[in-house]
C-alpha cells in the first residue's frame, strides 16, 4: 500500500513530512525552472519560438548557439539553434503548475535524477493552458528542468568565498522530491 499517486509507502511520506517540520532546513524547495525549445536550426521560425517562449513565461529568452558543426544536419558552430529561459521563485511556480496541467499531472519516476532534480518534456506548447494554436508558428515541443535543492546548497557553485562540499546526508533525494511535488501541484508518479 502506498500513499496516494506515490509509489513510495505511506509511513515512509509520514516520515519526511514529520523530518521536514521538525527540521526546516531539511525541506527541499524549488530554486530554478529551465524551459527549453531546442529547433536545430535558426530564422524566423527560432524568432517565432522565441515569442512562444515569452509569451508562455513572462520573461525574455536567451539564444542558445551550436556548440559544433555537424554537416548533416546543417548546423554550423556558434549559429543560434535553441532558445531558453531561466524561471526563479513566483514566476517559475506560477509556470509550472501551467506546465503539469498540460502533461496531466503525471510524471514517471525515471524523470528525476539522483540529486533530486526533475526534467520532463511537453510535446506540443499548445497544451499549455491559455496558449492558442498560430499556423504561422506550428507546434513546438519544449523541455522543462526542474532544480531542487535543500536550502545552504549555495556553498558548493554559488558563492566565491569558502566552498565547501555538501554531505550527502544534506542532498535531496527522489522519496523527497516525489513528497514536495506531490504537495505543492498534487503530481502523481507512476
Amino acid at each position: 500500500m502506498s500513499a496516494p499517486g506515490l509509489p513510495i509507502p505511506p509511513e515512509r511520506v509520514a516520515e519526511i513530512l514529520e523530518d521536514w517540520k521538525k527540521r526546516p532546513m531539511r525541506k527541499p524547495r524549488i530554486v530554478k525552472v529551465t524551459v527549453n525549445i531546442g529547433l536545430g536550426e535558426s530564422g524566423e521560425r527560432l524568432q517565432r519560438a522565441a515569442q512562444v517562449l515569452e509569451e508562455i513565461t513572462g520573461q525574455k529568452p536567451v539564444f542558445r548557439k551550436a556548440k559544433k558543426t555537424i554537416r548533416a544536419f546543417g548546423i554550423r558552430k556558434g549559429e543560434n539553434i535553441a532558445v531558453m529561459v531561466t524561471l526563479r521563485k513566483e514566476r517559475a511556480m506560477e509556470f509550472l503548475k501551467k506546465a503539469f496541467e498540460a502533461i496531466g499531472y503525471r510524471l514517471k519516476t525515471s524523470s528525476i535524477d539522483e540529486h533530486g532534480n526533475v526534467s520532463f518534456g511537453i510535446e506540443e506548447h499548445i497544451l499549455i493552458p491559455g496558449v492558442r494554436y498560430d499556423p504561422r508558428v506550428g507546434i513546438l515541443g519544449m523541455d522543462v528542468a526542474i532544480t531542487i535543492q535543500r536550502p545552504g546548497h549555495r556553498i558548493v557553485e554559488r558563492r566565491r568565498a569558502r566552498r565547501k562540499r555538501v554531505p550527502k546526508r544534506h542532498r535531496v533525494t527522489k522519496e523527497e522530491t516525489m513528497v514536495l511535488l506531490n504537495q505543492l501541484f498534487g503530481v502523481t508518479f507512476y
